[in-house]
């Protein structure tokens, strides 16, 4: 840091930085960098599983043809673990909505620290939360979150209150439940899902959808196989964490 200026607290000490308020995207995504599990080295090139050099991944998804799977990637900011997975939980289920704040300027950091993934990006939109969710619509706060940290407007990311993918009904959740169970609410949710405004912008559009974690890819699939039967040429994922997959 610049003499005379304090250090940065380090994730997860974010409440007490002294950047908390002031701080920038770039500042906090360098700072979060230093103790995050990073995706790891070598890993799938579709869901960013950690693999061995010369060795498949595990996921099925990522086997599938790309017009089956949906998306054509997804890219996590780290991996879901210690610190960060318990901060998404006291966003998502305690309503600690200032972890939105923090969410939204690692997202927009990842955004400026990768430009080659965001190239040809036309929308950048949230997997979104039902309206009504409680404690909070996470994703939606993250979002909103992340549209006031990219102060220079770079990325095409909507204005709070105006989302383009919006979820006005509330579908089964798929936190324990079985493989076939959460298939049925992955594809539940997608269908609740409505893209809202002018339907002639996503013709042929290249949409990066966010989500606060990716473990299988089965609700990712379902929602970007929606945006591509509502006209997208691709759909791209950035997830906040990745959630080591167990096979």
């Amino acid at each position: 840091m610049t003499a005379g200026l304090p250090d940065p607290a380090g994730f997860p000490n974010c409440p007490v930085c002294a950047y908390r308020i002031t701080g920038t995207a770039r500042l906090c995504s360098d700072c979060a960098g230093r103790t995050l599990q990073p995706v790891a080295e070598f890993h799938c090139p579709v869901c960013s599983q950690a693999v061995e050099p010369g060795r498949q991944c595990g996921n099925r998804v990522c086997a599938l043809p790309e017009g089956e799977r949906g998306f054509s990637r997804v890219d996590a900011v780290a991996m879901y673990s210690g610190a960060l997975r318990d901060k998404i939980h006291k966003l998502k289920y305690g309503g600690r909505s200032g972890w939105a704040l923090i969410f939204g300027r690692l997202l927009v950091g990842w955004m400026d620290s990768h430009p080659e993934q965001m190239r040809g990006v036309d929308h950048v939109v949230g997997n979104p939360a039902h309206v009504g969710r409680q404690p909070i619509q996470h994703i939606e706060a993250i979002m909103n979150a992340a549209y006031t940290e990219d102060v220079t407007r770079a990325y095409p990311l909507s204005p709070p209150g105006a989302h383009r993918l919006v979820k006005d009904a509330e579908t089964p959740r798929s936190a324990n439940r079985t493989l076939d169970e959460k298939r049925a609410a992955a594809a539940a949710h997608a269908a609740a899902l409505t893209w809202t405004g002018d339907t002639g912008d996503i013709k042929g559009a290249t949409v990066l959808l966010v989500d606060d974690v990716f473990t299988s890819g089965s609700q990712l699939q379902h929602v970007a196989r929606r945006l591509r039967a509502t006209g997208a040429a691709d759909v791209r994922g950035l997830v906040l964490a990745r959630v080591p997959w167990s096979g």
